[in-house]
């Protein structure tokens, strides 16, 4: 796009248009494949609609927001229609990790409502089916989860190789990332860096550093890779460490999903990691094959302050990263005004 965006008003208009398109590709693709399998035979088309009910359930957008801005920042032409399917297809990446982690995780609740996979096994008990109906229900999940990707890469087969590179990387990440976090809870395993690692790989790279790259390979400007990294890696971060104050000790009501479900299943968070690499009561309470989770959330609220200054200079540092890009100022702003949207949300 040439820049004839000057104003925050144009920046978010520009970008919101991109958008609705991305929701009416994505709508039409379900749609699509909706009337396709149920045409064969309806029990066809139930992976499709377990797809289709989690996107429609809502959510933030956060990673299409981030991939169009990536590239309307890069100077991408907005009418272009790869941008929207690149979009499109990011969300149906999330879409299909929600549905493995709900399963992963044993998560009863997704966006304020029953997750995939306890609906799935609802439905299997109401009815009197045969076998187990928990395996039932994950099965659909996990199958859904997968159709979910294989739209995704769908809609990206044809991005130009640059864009592609970025798309392999991104959809790699979050298959190792998501490996690394289930053996890392099982082995118990207390290694700061790791989790950290842990957490940029399968959730803030995938959140932010990539959809931004996505956009800007899609725009045909590499030179942006180092800005919007370094923006993206720290920024990552403090998404993460919010994620984990918010499955901690948020309110379940708000963020759509179940609080303190980590502790219980032993999962070893960036947040817990680093509170144990420095204090050694919460160390000795994860070295226990039973974990103490009432104990643990005592000292884990004693570094809440601590975490939010973490949070406050992480934010900081990936404002300052875009000071070497070269995009026009009201991206700069408008990234910056993201960073903040991201790191002080709620949900």
């Amino acid at each position: 796009m040439t820049t004839a965006v000057t104003d925050r008003l144009t920046v978010r208009d520009a970008r919101a248009e991109v958008l609705r398109r991305a929701e009416r590709r994505l709508g039409e693709l379900l749609a699509d494949e909706r009337a396709r399998w149920s045409g064969v035979d309806e029990r066809g088309a139930v992976p499709v609609d377990t797809v289709t009910s989690l996107v429609d359930a809502g959510g933030k957008r956060l990673r299409p927001a981030f991939c169009v801005t990536g590239y309307l920042a890069a100077g991408g032409d907005p009418d272009d229609p790869a941008v929207a399917d690149a979009a499109s297809a990011i969300e149906l990446v999330h879409t299909g990790a929600l549905l493995h982690d709900d399963v992963l995780d044993a998560s009863d609740t997704r966006r304020g409502a029953p997750a995939a996979h306890v609906r799935h096994a609802t439905v299997h008990a109401e009815r009197g089916w045969r076998g187990e109906s928990r395996r039932y229900g994950e099965g659909v999940a996990l199958i859904s989860g997968v159709l979910a990707m294989l739209y995704a890469d769908r809609l990206t087969r044809d991005l130009p190789p640059s864009a592609r590179d970025v798309w392999g990387e991104m959809v790699t990440e979050i298959q190792i990332g998501q490996h690394l976090d289930v053996a890392v809870a099982a082995e118990g395993v207390i290694a700061p860096e790791l989790s950290r690692w842990i957490a940029i790989c399968k959730s803030g790279r995938y959140s932010i550093t990539r959809p931004l790259l996505l956009g800007a390979a899609l725009a045909g400007r590499p030179d942006l890779t180092a800005a919007f990294e370094e923006y993206g890696e720290r920024l990552g971060l403090a998404f993460q460490l919010r994620d984990d104050l918010i499955g901690t000790f948020g309110d379940s009501t708000v963020a759509g999903k179940p609080v303190g479900l980590d502790l219980g299943q032993h999962k070893m968070t960036l947040l817990l990691a680093e509170a144990a690499e420095r204090d050694q009561q919460v160390r000795l309470l994860v070295n226990r094959p039973e974990w103490d989770t009432a104990a643990l959330l005592d000292l884990l609220g004693e570094s809440r302050t601590r975490i939010e200054e973490r949070i406050d200079a992480l934010v900081e540092r990936a404002g300052a990263a875009l000071d070497q890009a070269a995009i026009e100022p009201v991206w700069r702003e408008e990234l910056s005004e993201m960073a903040l949207e991201v790191a002080y949300r709620d949900r």
